[in-house]
């Protein structure tokens, strides 16, 4: 395991790239940093994943304003995690979308994991002093939502839960065009400290059902076949199961978290070490697993102070 907590020696940039994915679609990704995506509609544009800061907001609406000047009507929160929301009034957008699951998360935890993340990942959060404060949808869904950006249809759906209990993805239906947030990663770890590990792979299995032409994970480079789409729904769901079934093993047996990290690190590197984020994810992901093989279905709050104790106990 790295010897720097999490991720705060991770301080070299990212390059950003902004594509077009069909006409009106388009993603911001970041070399393997957290993904966005935009959509422009006849009457205005909607923006996925607010971004971690109001100032790296402004960042993706230079972007924006490069290809049109409507205005910023939507942004939609594929989850509650700091680093996807906090930059969400950047935007201007009076409406603000995210399943009740995400809701209810922000409610219970939102600050907790705010300050959790920050501490995580300060790179992530550029000119944090700019957030006012927790990010608030306005529009809350619980299964379904389309909207009409003119003639442009727009589903928002819950389709299960994985990454966390409110995971939300959006699809565009007549260009085939999904953008899944941290359902689906490509090339990068998933992190699964939030997690409902039994479910995720159901959900992943609804989103293949879709059969993508394009897909814009929650990190790592867009795809832009529907092979490539598909190999990493597929991807992500190998590892979430490899996860899981490490963690259940090691519980049967009465081993203790730490022997468990240590056998379940061993048994996955090999494979997906060379993945972004795999040595910041693992502790958190096997802390989860961990728990949810022992019985604990609602993942526990992770707060900065637990987040020391556990790596900490890992480390040590």
């Amino acid at each position: 395991m790295s010897k720097a907590f999490a991720s705060r020696g991770d301080l070299a940039e990212k390059k950003t790239t902004f594509r077009k994915l069909a006409a009106g679609a388009y993603c911001l990704t970041a070399e393997g940093d957290p993904n966005s995506g935009v959509i422009v509609g006849d009457d205005g544009v909607m923006v996925i994943d607010a971004r971690a800061t109001p100032a790296m907001a402004r960042e993706l609406v230079r972007h924006i304003r490069m290809v049109t000047d409507k205005p910023i009507k939507y942004v939609v929160l594929t989850h509650y995690h700091a680093v996807r929301v906090m930059g969400a009034s950047g935007y201007g957008a009076p409406n603000i979308v995210a399943s009740r699951g995400t809701l209810d998360l922000i409610a219970e935890r939102g600050a907790q994991d705010f300050k959790s993340e920050v501490e995580r990942f300060p790179r992530l959060f550029r000119n944090v002093r700019s957030v006012p404060g927790l990010t608030w949808p306005n529009i809350v869904f619980d299964d379904a939502l389309t909207i009409r950006m003119g003639k442009r249809e727009v589903k928002i759906m819950h389709l299960g839960a994985g990454h966390t209990k409110g995971d939300t993805v959006v699809w565009l239906p007549k260009e085939r065009v999904l953008f899944s947030g941290d359902l689906v990663e490509e090339g990068a770890t998933p992190y699964c400290g939030d997690a409902h590990l039994s479910e995720w792979p159901k959900t992943l299995r609804r989103l293949l059902a879709l059969k993508p032409r394009r897909l814009v994970p929650g990190r790592g480079e867009a795809l832009m076949t529907p092979v490539a789409s598909a190999l990493a729904i597929r991807g992500t769901a190998e590892f979430v199961r490899r996860l899981y079934v490490e963690a259940r093993k090691g519980v049967k047996r009465g081993k203790t978290l730490r022997q468990v990290y240590a056998a379940t690190y061993a048994a996955m590197q090999p494979k997906y070490g060379r993945w972004v984020i795999f040595d910041h994810c693992m502790p958190f992901d096997v802390s989860r697993a961990y728990d949810e093989a022992k019985g604990v279905a609602h993942p526990r709050i992770w707060t900065a102070r637990r987040d020391i104790e556990m790596w900490k106990t890992l480390a040590d």
